[in-house]
């Protein structure tokens, strides 16, 4: 296993009205973050909000290209981005023990926090397809290339982990400052990942190693 201290390149953050970060996702222009009660999107280049939209947003956020999907206690909220109107709801796998959002594949993979475990499920009806065991506590997930990341934050360590989507093997650690958390976390499919950081309020810009 490759292991190394994570660089952090940017800090966007705190934001107004936003005391916590949850989910984060990236739209190929904007990132966009759940803060408890809306998701809000701003521009990485600037660091400037762009807007937000009311809805329960408690955990992971992902993208699929032309909608947004939103972790609220036992449910996943699909939501068109323009007009921010719910277009449909699945339960979640953990009933409300979720945490990281991803989109892969044409399904999306919702990771567990306490259960360590990624479930892969089908965005339509919620039923999961396949279970990847982890060693830590699931926050944050990512696809990237081909490859698996998920955050992990526990007690005052966190880290961002790659790992063989097959057999959960980590294949590569990315070891955060000490206190700075991963909550929230999404590559930007080229050279970055985005990290929500929990009750800082912040997201992080994270170098991805290659």
């Amino acid at each position: 296993m490759k292991r190394s201290a994570a660089k952090i390149v940017r800090e966007y953050g705190p934001f107004p009205g936003a005391e916590r970060v949850h989910g984060v996702t990236y739209d190929g222009r904007q990132v966009w973050f759940a803060s408890g009660d809306k998701l809000n999107a701003f521009d990485p280049s600037s660091g400037k909000t762009l807007r937000s939209i009311d809805v329960p947003a408690h955990a992971g956020t992902a993208f699929d290209g032309q909608h947004l999907y939103q972790i609220a206690e036992d449910r996943i909220r699909k939501i068109d981005p323009e007009t921010g109107r719910v277009l449909a709801t699945i339960p979640s796998p953990g009933g409300g023990r979720d945490s990281g959002l991803a989109w892969a594949e044409g399904t999306l993979w919702v990771g567990q926090y306490r259960d360590r475990k990624i479930h892969q499920i089908d965005p339509e009806t919620g039923a999961i397809l396949r279970t990847i065991e982890c060693s830590r506590f699931v926050t944050g997930v990512t696809w990237v290339d081909g490859e698996l990341w998920h955050g992990t934050w526990e007690g005052d360590e966190s880290d961002l982990r790659r790992i063989d989507p097959r057999t959960g093997e980590v294949l590569e650690q990315l070891d955060m400052p000490a206190g700075v958390g991963v909550s929230g976390l999404e590559c930007d499919g080229r050279d970055q990942f985005f990290c929500g950081g929990g009750p800082s309020g912040k997201v992080r810009a994270v170098r991805r190693p290659r």
